[in-house]
């Protein structure tokens, strides 16, 4: 089973052990019991629960919920407590994100989240999409191209289909996911503001 993991290489297993208690942390920081983040998240308390002890693996879906109910960006649970002032991004050096229940890959373009903008390259699977079943929103707009394969975007009610070097932009407010219906690699570069993860 996949896990949710942030690293550099070599630390994944690391961050991983530490996400629960962060979300834990965030929680009673702010005051809410694990019933009032659930509540707010569209979550059962049961889940909350397990995701805060590490038990269970957790969907793109479900962090977001999470992350908009404590009011922050995803990045808050993975971002290093000290960010490099090197302003790029090695190749082999990217932040990846990985969640239980995908295939897809975000690896962070940028050094951290500390600006205005969020820059990211996201690859899926043939079949598989950029979350579980649902789709998300967020405030802000997003704006992507294909550079490899070909993808399906779900906007609202609308589908769009985009092949290699076709590009949209998307106001993501409207629910929206991303889905590999090819039959190679789906690798896009997508750029949001404000930052989301």
């Amino acid at each position: 089973m996949k896990k949710l993991f942030y690293n550099y290489l070599y630390w994944k297993e690391l961050i991983l052990l530490k996400l629960g208690n962060k979300i834990r942390n965030l929680r009673k920081k702010k005051k809410m019991t694990i019933e009032k983040l659930a509540n707010k998240a569209g979550l059962s308390a049961g889940m909350i629960s397990q995701i805060e002890r590490d038990k269970i693996g957790i969907s793109v879906s479900s962090l977001w919920k999470i992350s908009n109910a404590l009011e922050v960006f995803i990045g808050y649970f993975f971002d290093e407590e000290k960010p490099e002032n090197n302003p790029i991004v090695r190749r082999n050096n990217r932040k990846k994100i990985e969640l239980d229940n995908s295939n897809a890959i975000y690896e962070l373009l940028i050094p951290n989240l500390l600006g205005k903008i969020e820059f990211l390259q996201l690859k899926i699977e043939p079949g598989d999409s950029s979350n579980d079943k649902e789709q998300i929103t967020h405030e802000g707009e997003e704006c992507g191209i294909v550079i490899q394969g070909q993808l399906l975007v779900k906007l609202g009610n609308k589908e769009y289909i985009l092949n290699e070097g076709d590009s949209i932009r998307v106001n993501s407010t409207i629910p929206h996911r991303y889905i590999n219906n090819g039959d190679i690699t789906s690798i896009s570069l997508w750029a949001i503001t404000p930052p989301k993860f």
